[in-house]
C-alpha cells in the first residue's frame, strides 16, 4: 500500500527524467495521485479538490512575491543596474591570473541583482569567456567560475524565485533565511575565491591585461543572435557595459539589500527596488518613459512569472496536497527516524534527500517543490521542540532545499542548469567544445558548499557559524520510537 500511494512520485519524477517540463509533468502527477487517494483513502472528488486548494492558499503570498521579484529583475538587468556592477569591477583591471575570480566576485554580486543564475549566466559568459580569450586565461577555470558564482544569488538572493519558493513551502520568512544562513554563503563564497585565485597562480598565466569593450566586440553575431533568443535582457545589458552607465546605478541594489539587512518586509524591499531603479534611469538614460518601463519590465516580469513559475507552483501545490492527505511519505519518514539517532543526523538526511531528489529529476524548482513538503513534515512530525526551535530547523531545510538545488545542480551532468550553461557557453564562445563535465570540474563554489553544509550540520560545527548553528539536545530532540504521529 506504501509504493501504491508514493507511486505518483515516480510518475513525475519519470516524465521529468523522460525530458517533459514539471508545468507538464505536474499537473500528470496530480491527476494520478487524486486516482490514487480516491483508491486507497476512499476520498470523494470534491475531498480531493479541498485538499489541493487548501495546499495553493497556503502559498499564495509566494506568487505575489515571485511577480514583483521578475519584475525587479527585469529591471535591475535593462536601467544598467546589472551593467554598473560589471563595468566597476571591470575597471580594476583584469589578467589572465585574475580573470576567474574577478568573473566569481561579479556573478556573485550580480545574481543577488537580479535573482536569476540563467540570466547571470547568460549574460556574463559572453565578456568572461572572451575576455579570458583575450587575455590568456584558462577556459574551464573561468566558465566554472562563473558558473558557480551565477549560483550564488540563486541561493541567497532576496528576489530569487528559488529562495522565494524554498521559503515559502517551509512557511518561513525569506529574510529570516537569508539571514539564517548568510554569513556561511559568504564565508563559502570568500573560501571559493581565494581557492579559485590561487588556482589562476599556479597555472602560470600571463599578466597581460584585458579590457571589457574588445571582449564584447569580439563576439561574433551568431552569438549575439542566440543570446538573444535564451535572455534578451542580457543583450541589454552587454549594450549598456559596452557604451558604458553611470556608476549610480548600483544604487537600487544597495537599497534592497540595506533593506533587507535592516529587516523590511520582502515586497517593500523589492518596491523600493524597482521604484529606485526607475528613477535612477531616468537620470542615467536607460528609461525614457513610464510607459515603457511598465510594459517592456514589469509587464514581461509580470508575465514570465505568470506563465511558467506560478501556475507550475499551483499544480505542485496541489499534487502535494493531494499526497499529503494520504501520508503517501510515511514510510520514507520512518526508514529517517529508524536510522537516525538524533536531531542532526535526521536533518543530515534530509539534506541528502534533496541532493537525491535534484539528481534524479534533473531539475532544482522540481526537486524544492517536491521534496520540500517531505522534509518538512518529516522535521515537525518526528521532533520535540519549541516553536522558536522548530522555526530554526525549517530554516535549514528551506536552505537544504534550495542550496541542494542550486548549487548541486553544478554537480550533476544531466542536470538542466549545467545543460543550459553548456548551451550557452558554445553559443557565446564557440572557440572551445564544452561539455557539461567542464562546468563541474573546477566548480569550487559547488563543491564547498554542498560539502560544508553537510559536514557542518552532521557535526554540530554550524554552531561556530555565527546565525547558522541548529538547536542543541536537549533542547531538540527525537520523538520516542512508536510516538511519533503520520508524518503528512
Amino acid at each position: 500500500m506504501g509504493l501504491i500511494k508514493i507511486s505518483p512520485i515516480f510518475v513525475l519524477a519519470g516524465l521529468m527524467i523522460g525530458g517533459l517540463d514539471v508545468l507538464l509533468a505536474a499537473p500528470i502527477a496530480t491527476i494520478v495521485a487524486a486516482i490514487v487517494a480516491m483508491a486507497t483513502e476512499k476520498y470523494t472528488f470534491k475531498q480531493i479538490m479541498e485538499f489541493a486548494l487548501d495546499n495553493v492558499r497556503e502559498i499564495v503570498i509566494v506568487f505575489f512575491i515571485l511577480m514583483f521579484a521578475y519584475g525587479l529583475a527585469e529591471s535591475f538587468m535593462a536601467t544598467g543596474v546589472g551593467a554598473s556592477i560589471i563595468i566597476a569591477a571591470l575597471k580594476m583591471g583584469v589578467t589572465a591570473k585574475s580573470v576567474a575570480v574577478v568573473g566569481f566576485l561579479v556573478t556573485c554580486i550580480l545574481s543577488i541583482a537580479t535573482g536569476t543564475s540563467w540570466g547571470t549566466f547568460a549574460a556574463c559568459a559572453p565578456v568572461f569567456l572572451w575576455l579570458n580569450h583575450i587575455v590568456g586565461g584558462d577556459i574551464i577555470l573561468t566558465v566554472c567560475s562563473i558558473a558557480g558564482g551565477a549560483c550564488f544569488g540563486d541561493n541567497i538572493g532576496l528576489i530569487s524565485d528559488t529562495t522565494v519558493l524554498s521559503s515559502g513551502l517551509q512557511k518561513v520568512e525569506i529574510i529570516h533565511r537569508i539571514r539564517h544562513q548568510g554569513v556561511w554563503s559568504a564565508l563559502c563564497a570568500l573560501a571559493t575565491a581565494i581557492v579559485i585565485y590561487f588556482v589562476g597562480v599556479s597555472m602560470g598565466l600571463p599578466s597581460t591585461i584585458g579590457n571589457a569593450t574588445e571582449a564584447i566586440n569580439a563576439i561574433p553575431q551568431a552569438a549575439w543572435d542566440a543570446l538573444a533568443q535564451e535572455r534578451a535582457s542580457a543583450v541589454t545589458l552587454l549594450e549598456q557595459v559596452k557604451s558604458g552607465v553611470p556608476m549610480y546605478m548600483i544604487i537600487p541594489l544597495i537599497i534592497v539589500i540595506g533593506m533587507a539587512v535592516k529587516g523590511f518586509q520582502t515586497m517593500i524591499c523589492l518596491g523600493a527596488g524597482i521604484l529606485s531603479a526607475l528613477i535612477l534611469g531616468f537620470g542615467a538614460g536607460t528609461v525614457t518613459n513610464l510607459n515603457a518601463f511598465l510594459n517592456d519590465q514589469i509587464y514581461t516580469g509580470f508575465s514570465d512569472a505568470g506563465s511558467w513559475s506560478i501556475v507550475m507552483m499551483m499544480w505542485v501545490a496541489s499534487f502535494g496536497g493531494i499526497m499529503n492527505s494520504m501520508h503517501a511519505f510515511e514510510p520514507i519518514s520512518k526508514a529517517f527516524v529508524s536510522m537516525a539517532k538524533n536531531v542532526r543526523q535526521l536533518m543530515t538526511f534530509n539534506g541528502l534527500l534533496c541532493l537525491f531528489g535534484n539528481a534524479a529529476f534533473g531539475d532544482e524548482t522540481a526537486e524544492i517543490v517536491t521534496i520540500s513538503p517531505i522534509i518538512k513534515n518529516i522535521t515537525d512530525e518526528n521532533v520535540e521542540a519549541s516553536e522558536e526551535d522548530m522555526y530554526k530547523l525549517r530554516l535549514r531545510n528551506a536552505t537544504f532545499a534550495d542550496a541542494f538545488g542550486v548549487y548541486g545542480s553544478q554537480l550533476i551532468p544531466w542536470h538542466c542548469f549545467v545543460l543550459f550553461y553548456v548551451a550557452i557557453a558554445k553559443a557565446v564562445y564557440p572557440l572551445h567544445p564544452f561539455v557539461p563535465t567542464d562546468i563541474i570540474r573546477m566548480n569550487f563554489m559547488a563543491f564547498i558548499a554542498v560539502g560544508s553544509m553537510l559536514i557542518l550540520t552532521i557535526t554540530g560545527w554550524d554552531r561556530f557559524v555565527p546565525l547558522f548553528g541548529l538547536p542543541r539536545e536537549p533542547q531538540v530532540r527525537l520523538k520516542k520510537k512508536g510516538s511519533a504521529v503520520k508524518e503528512i
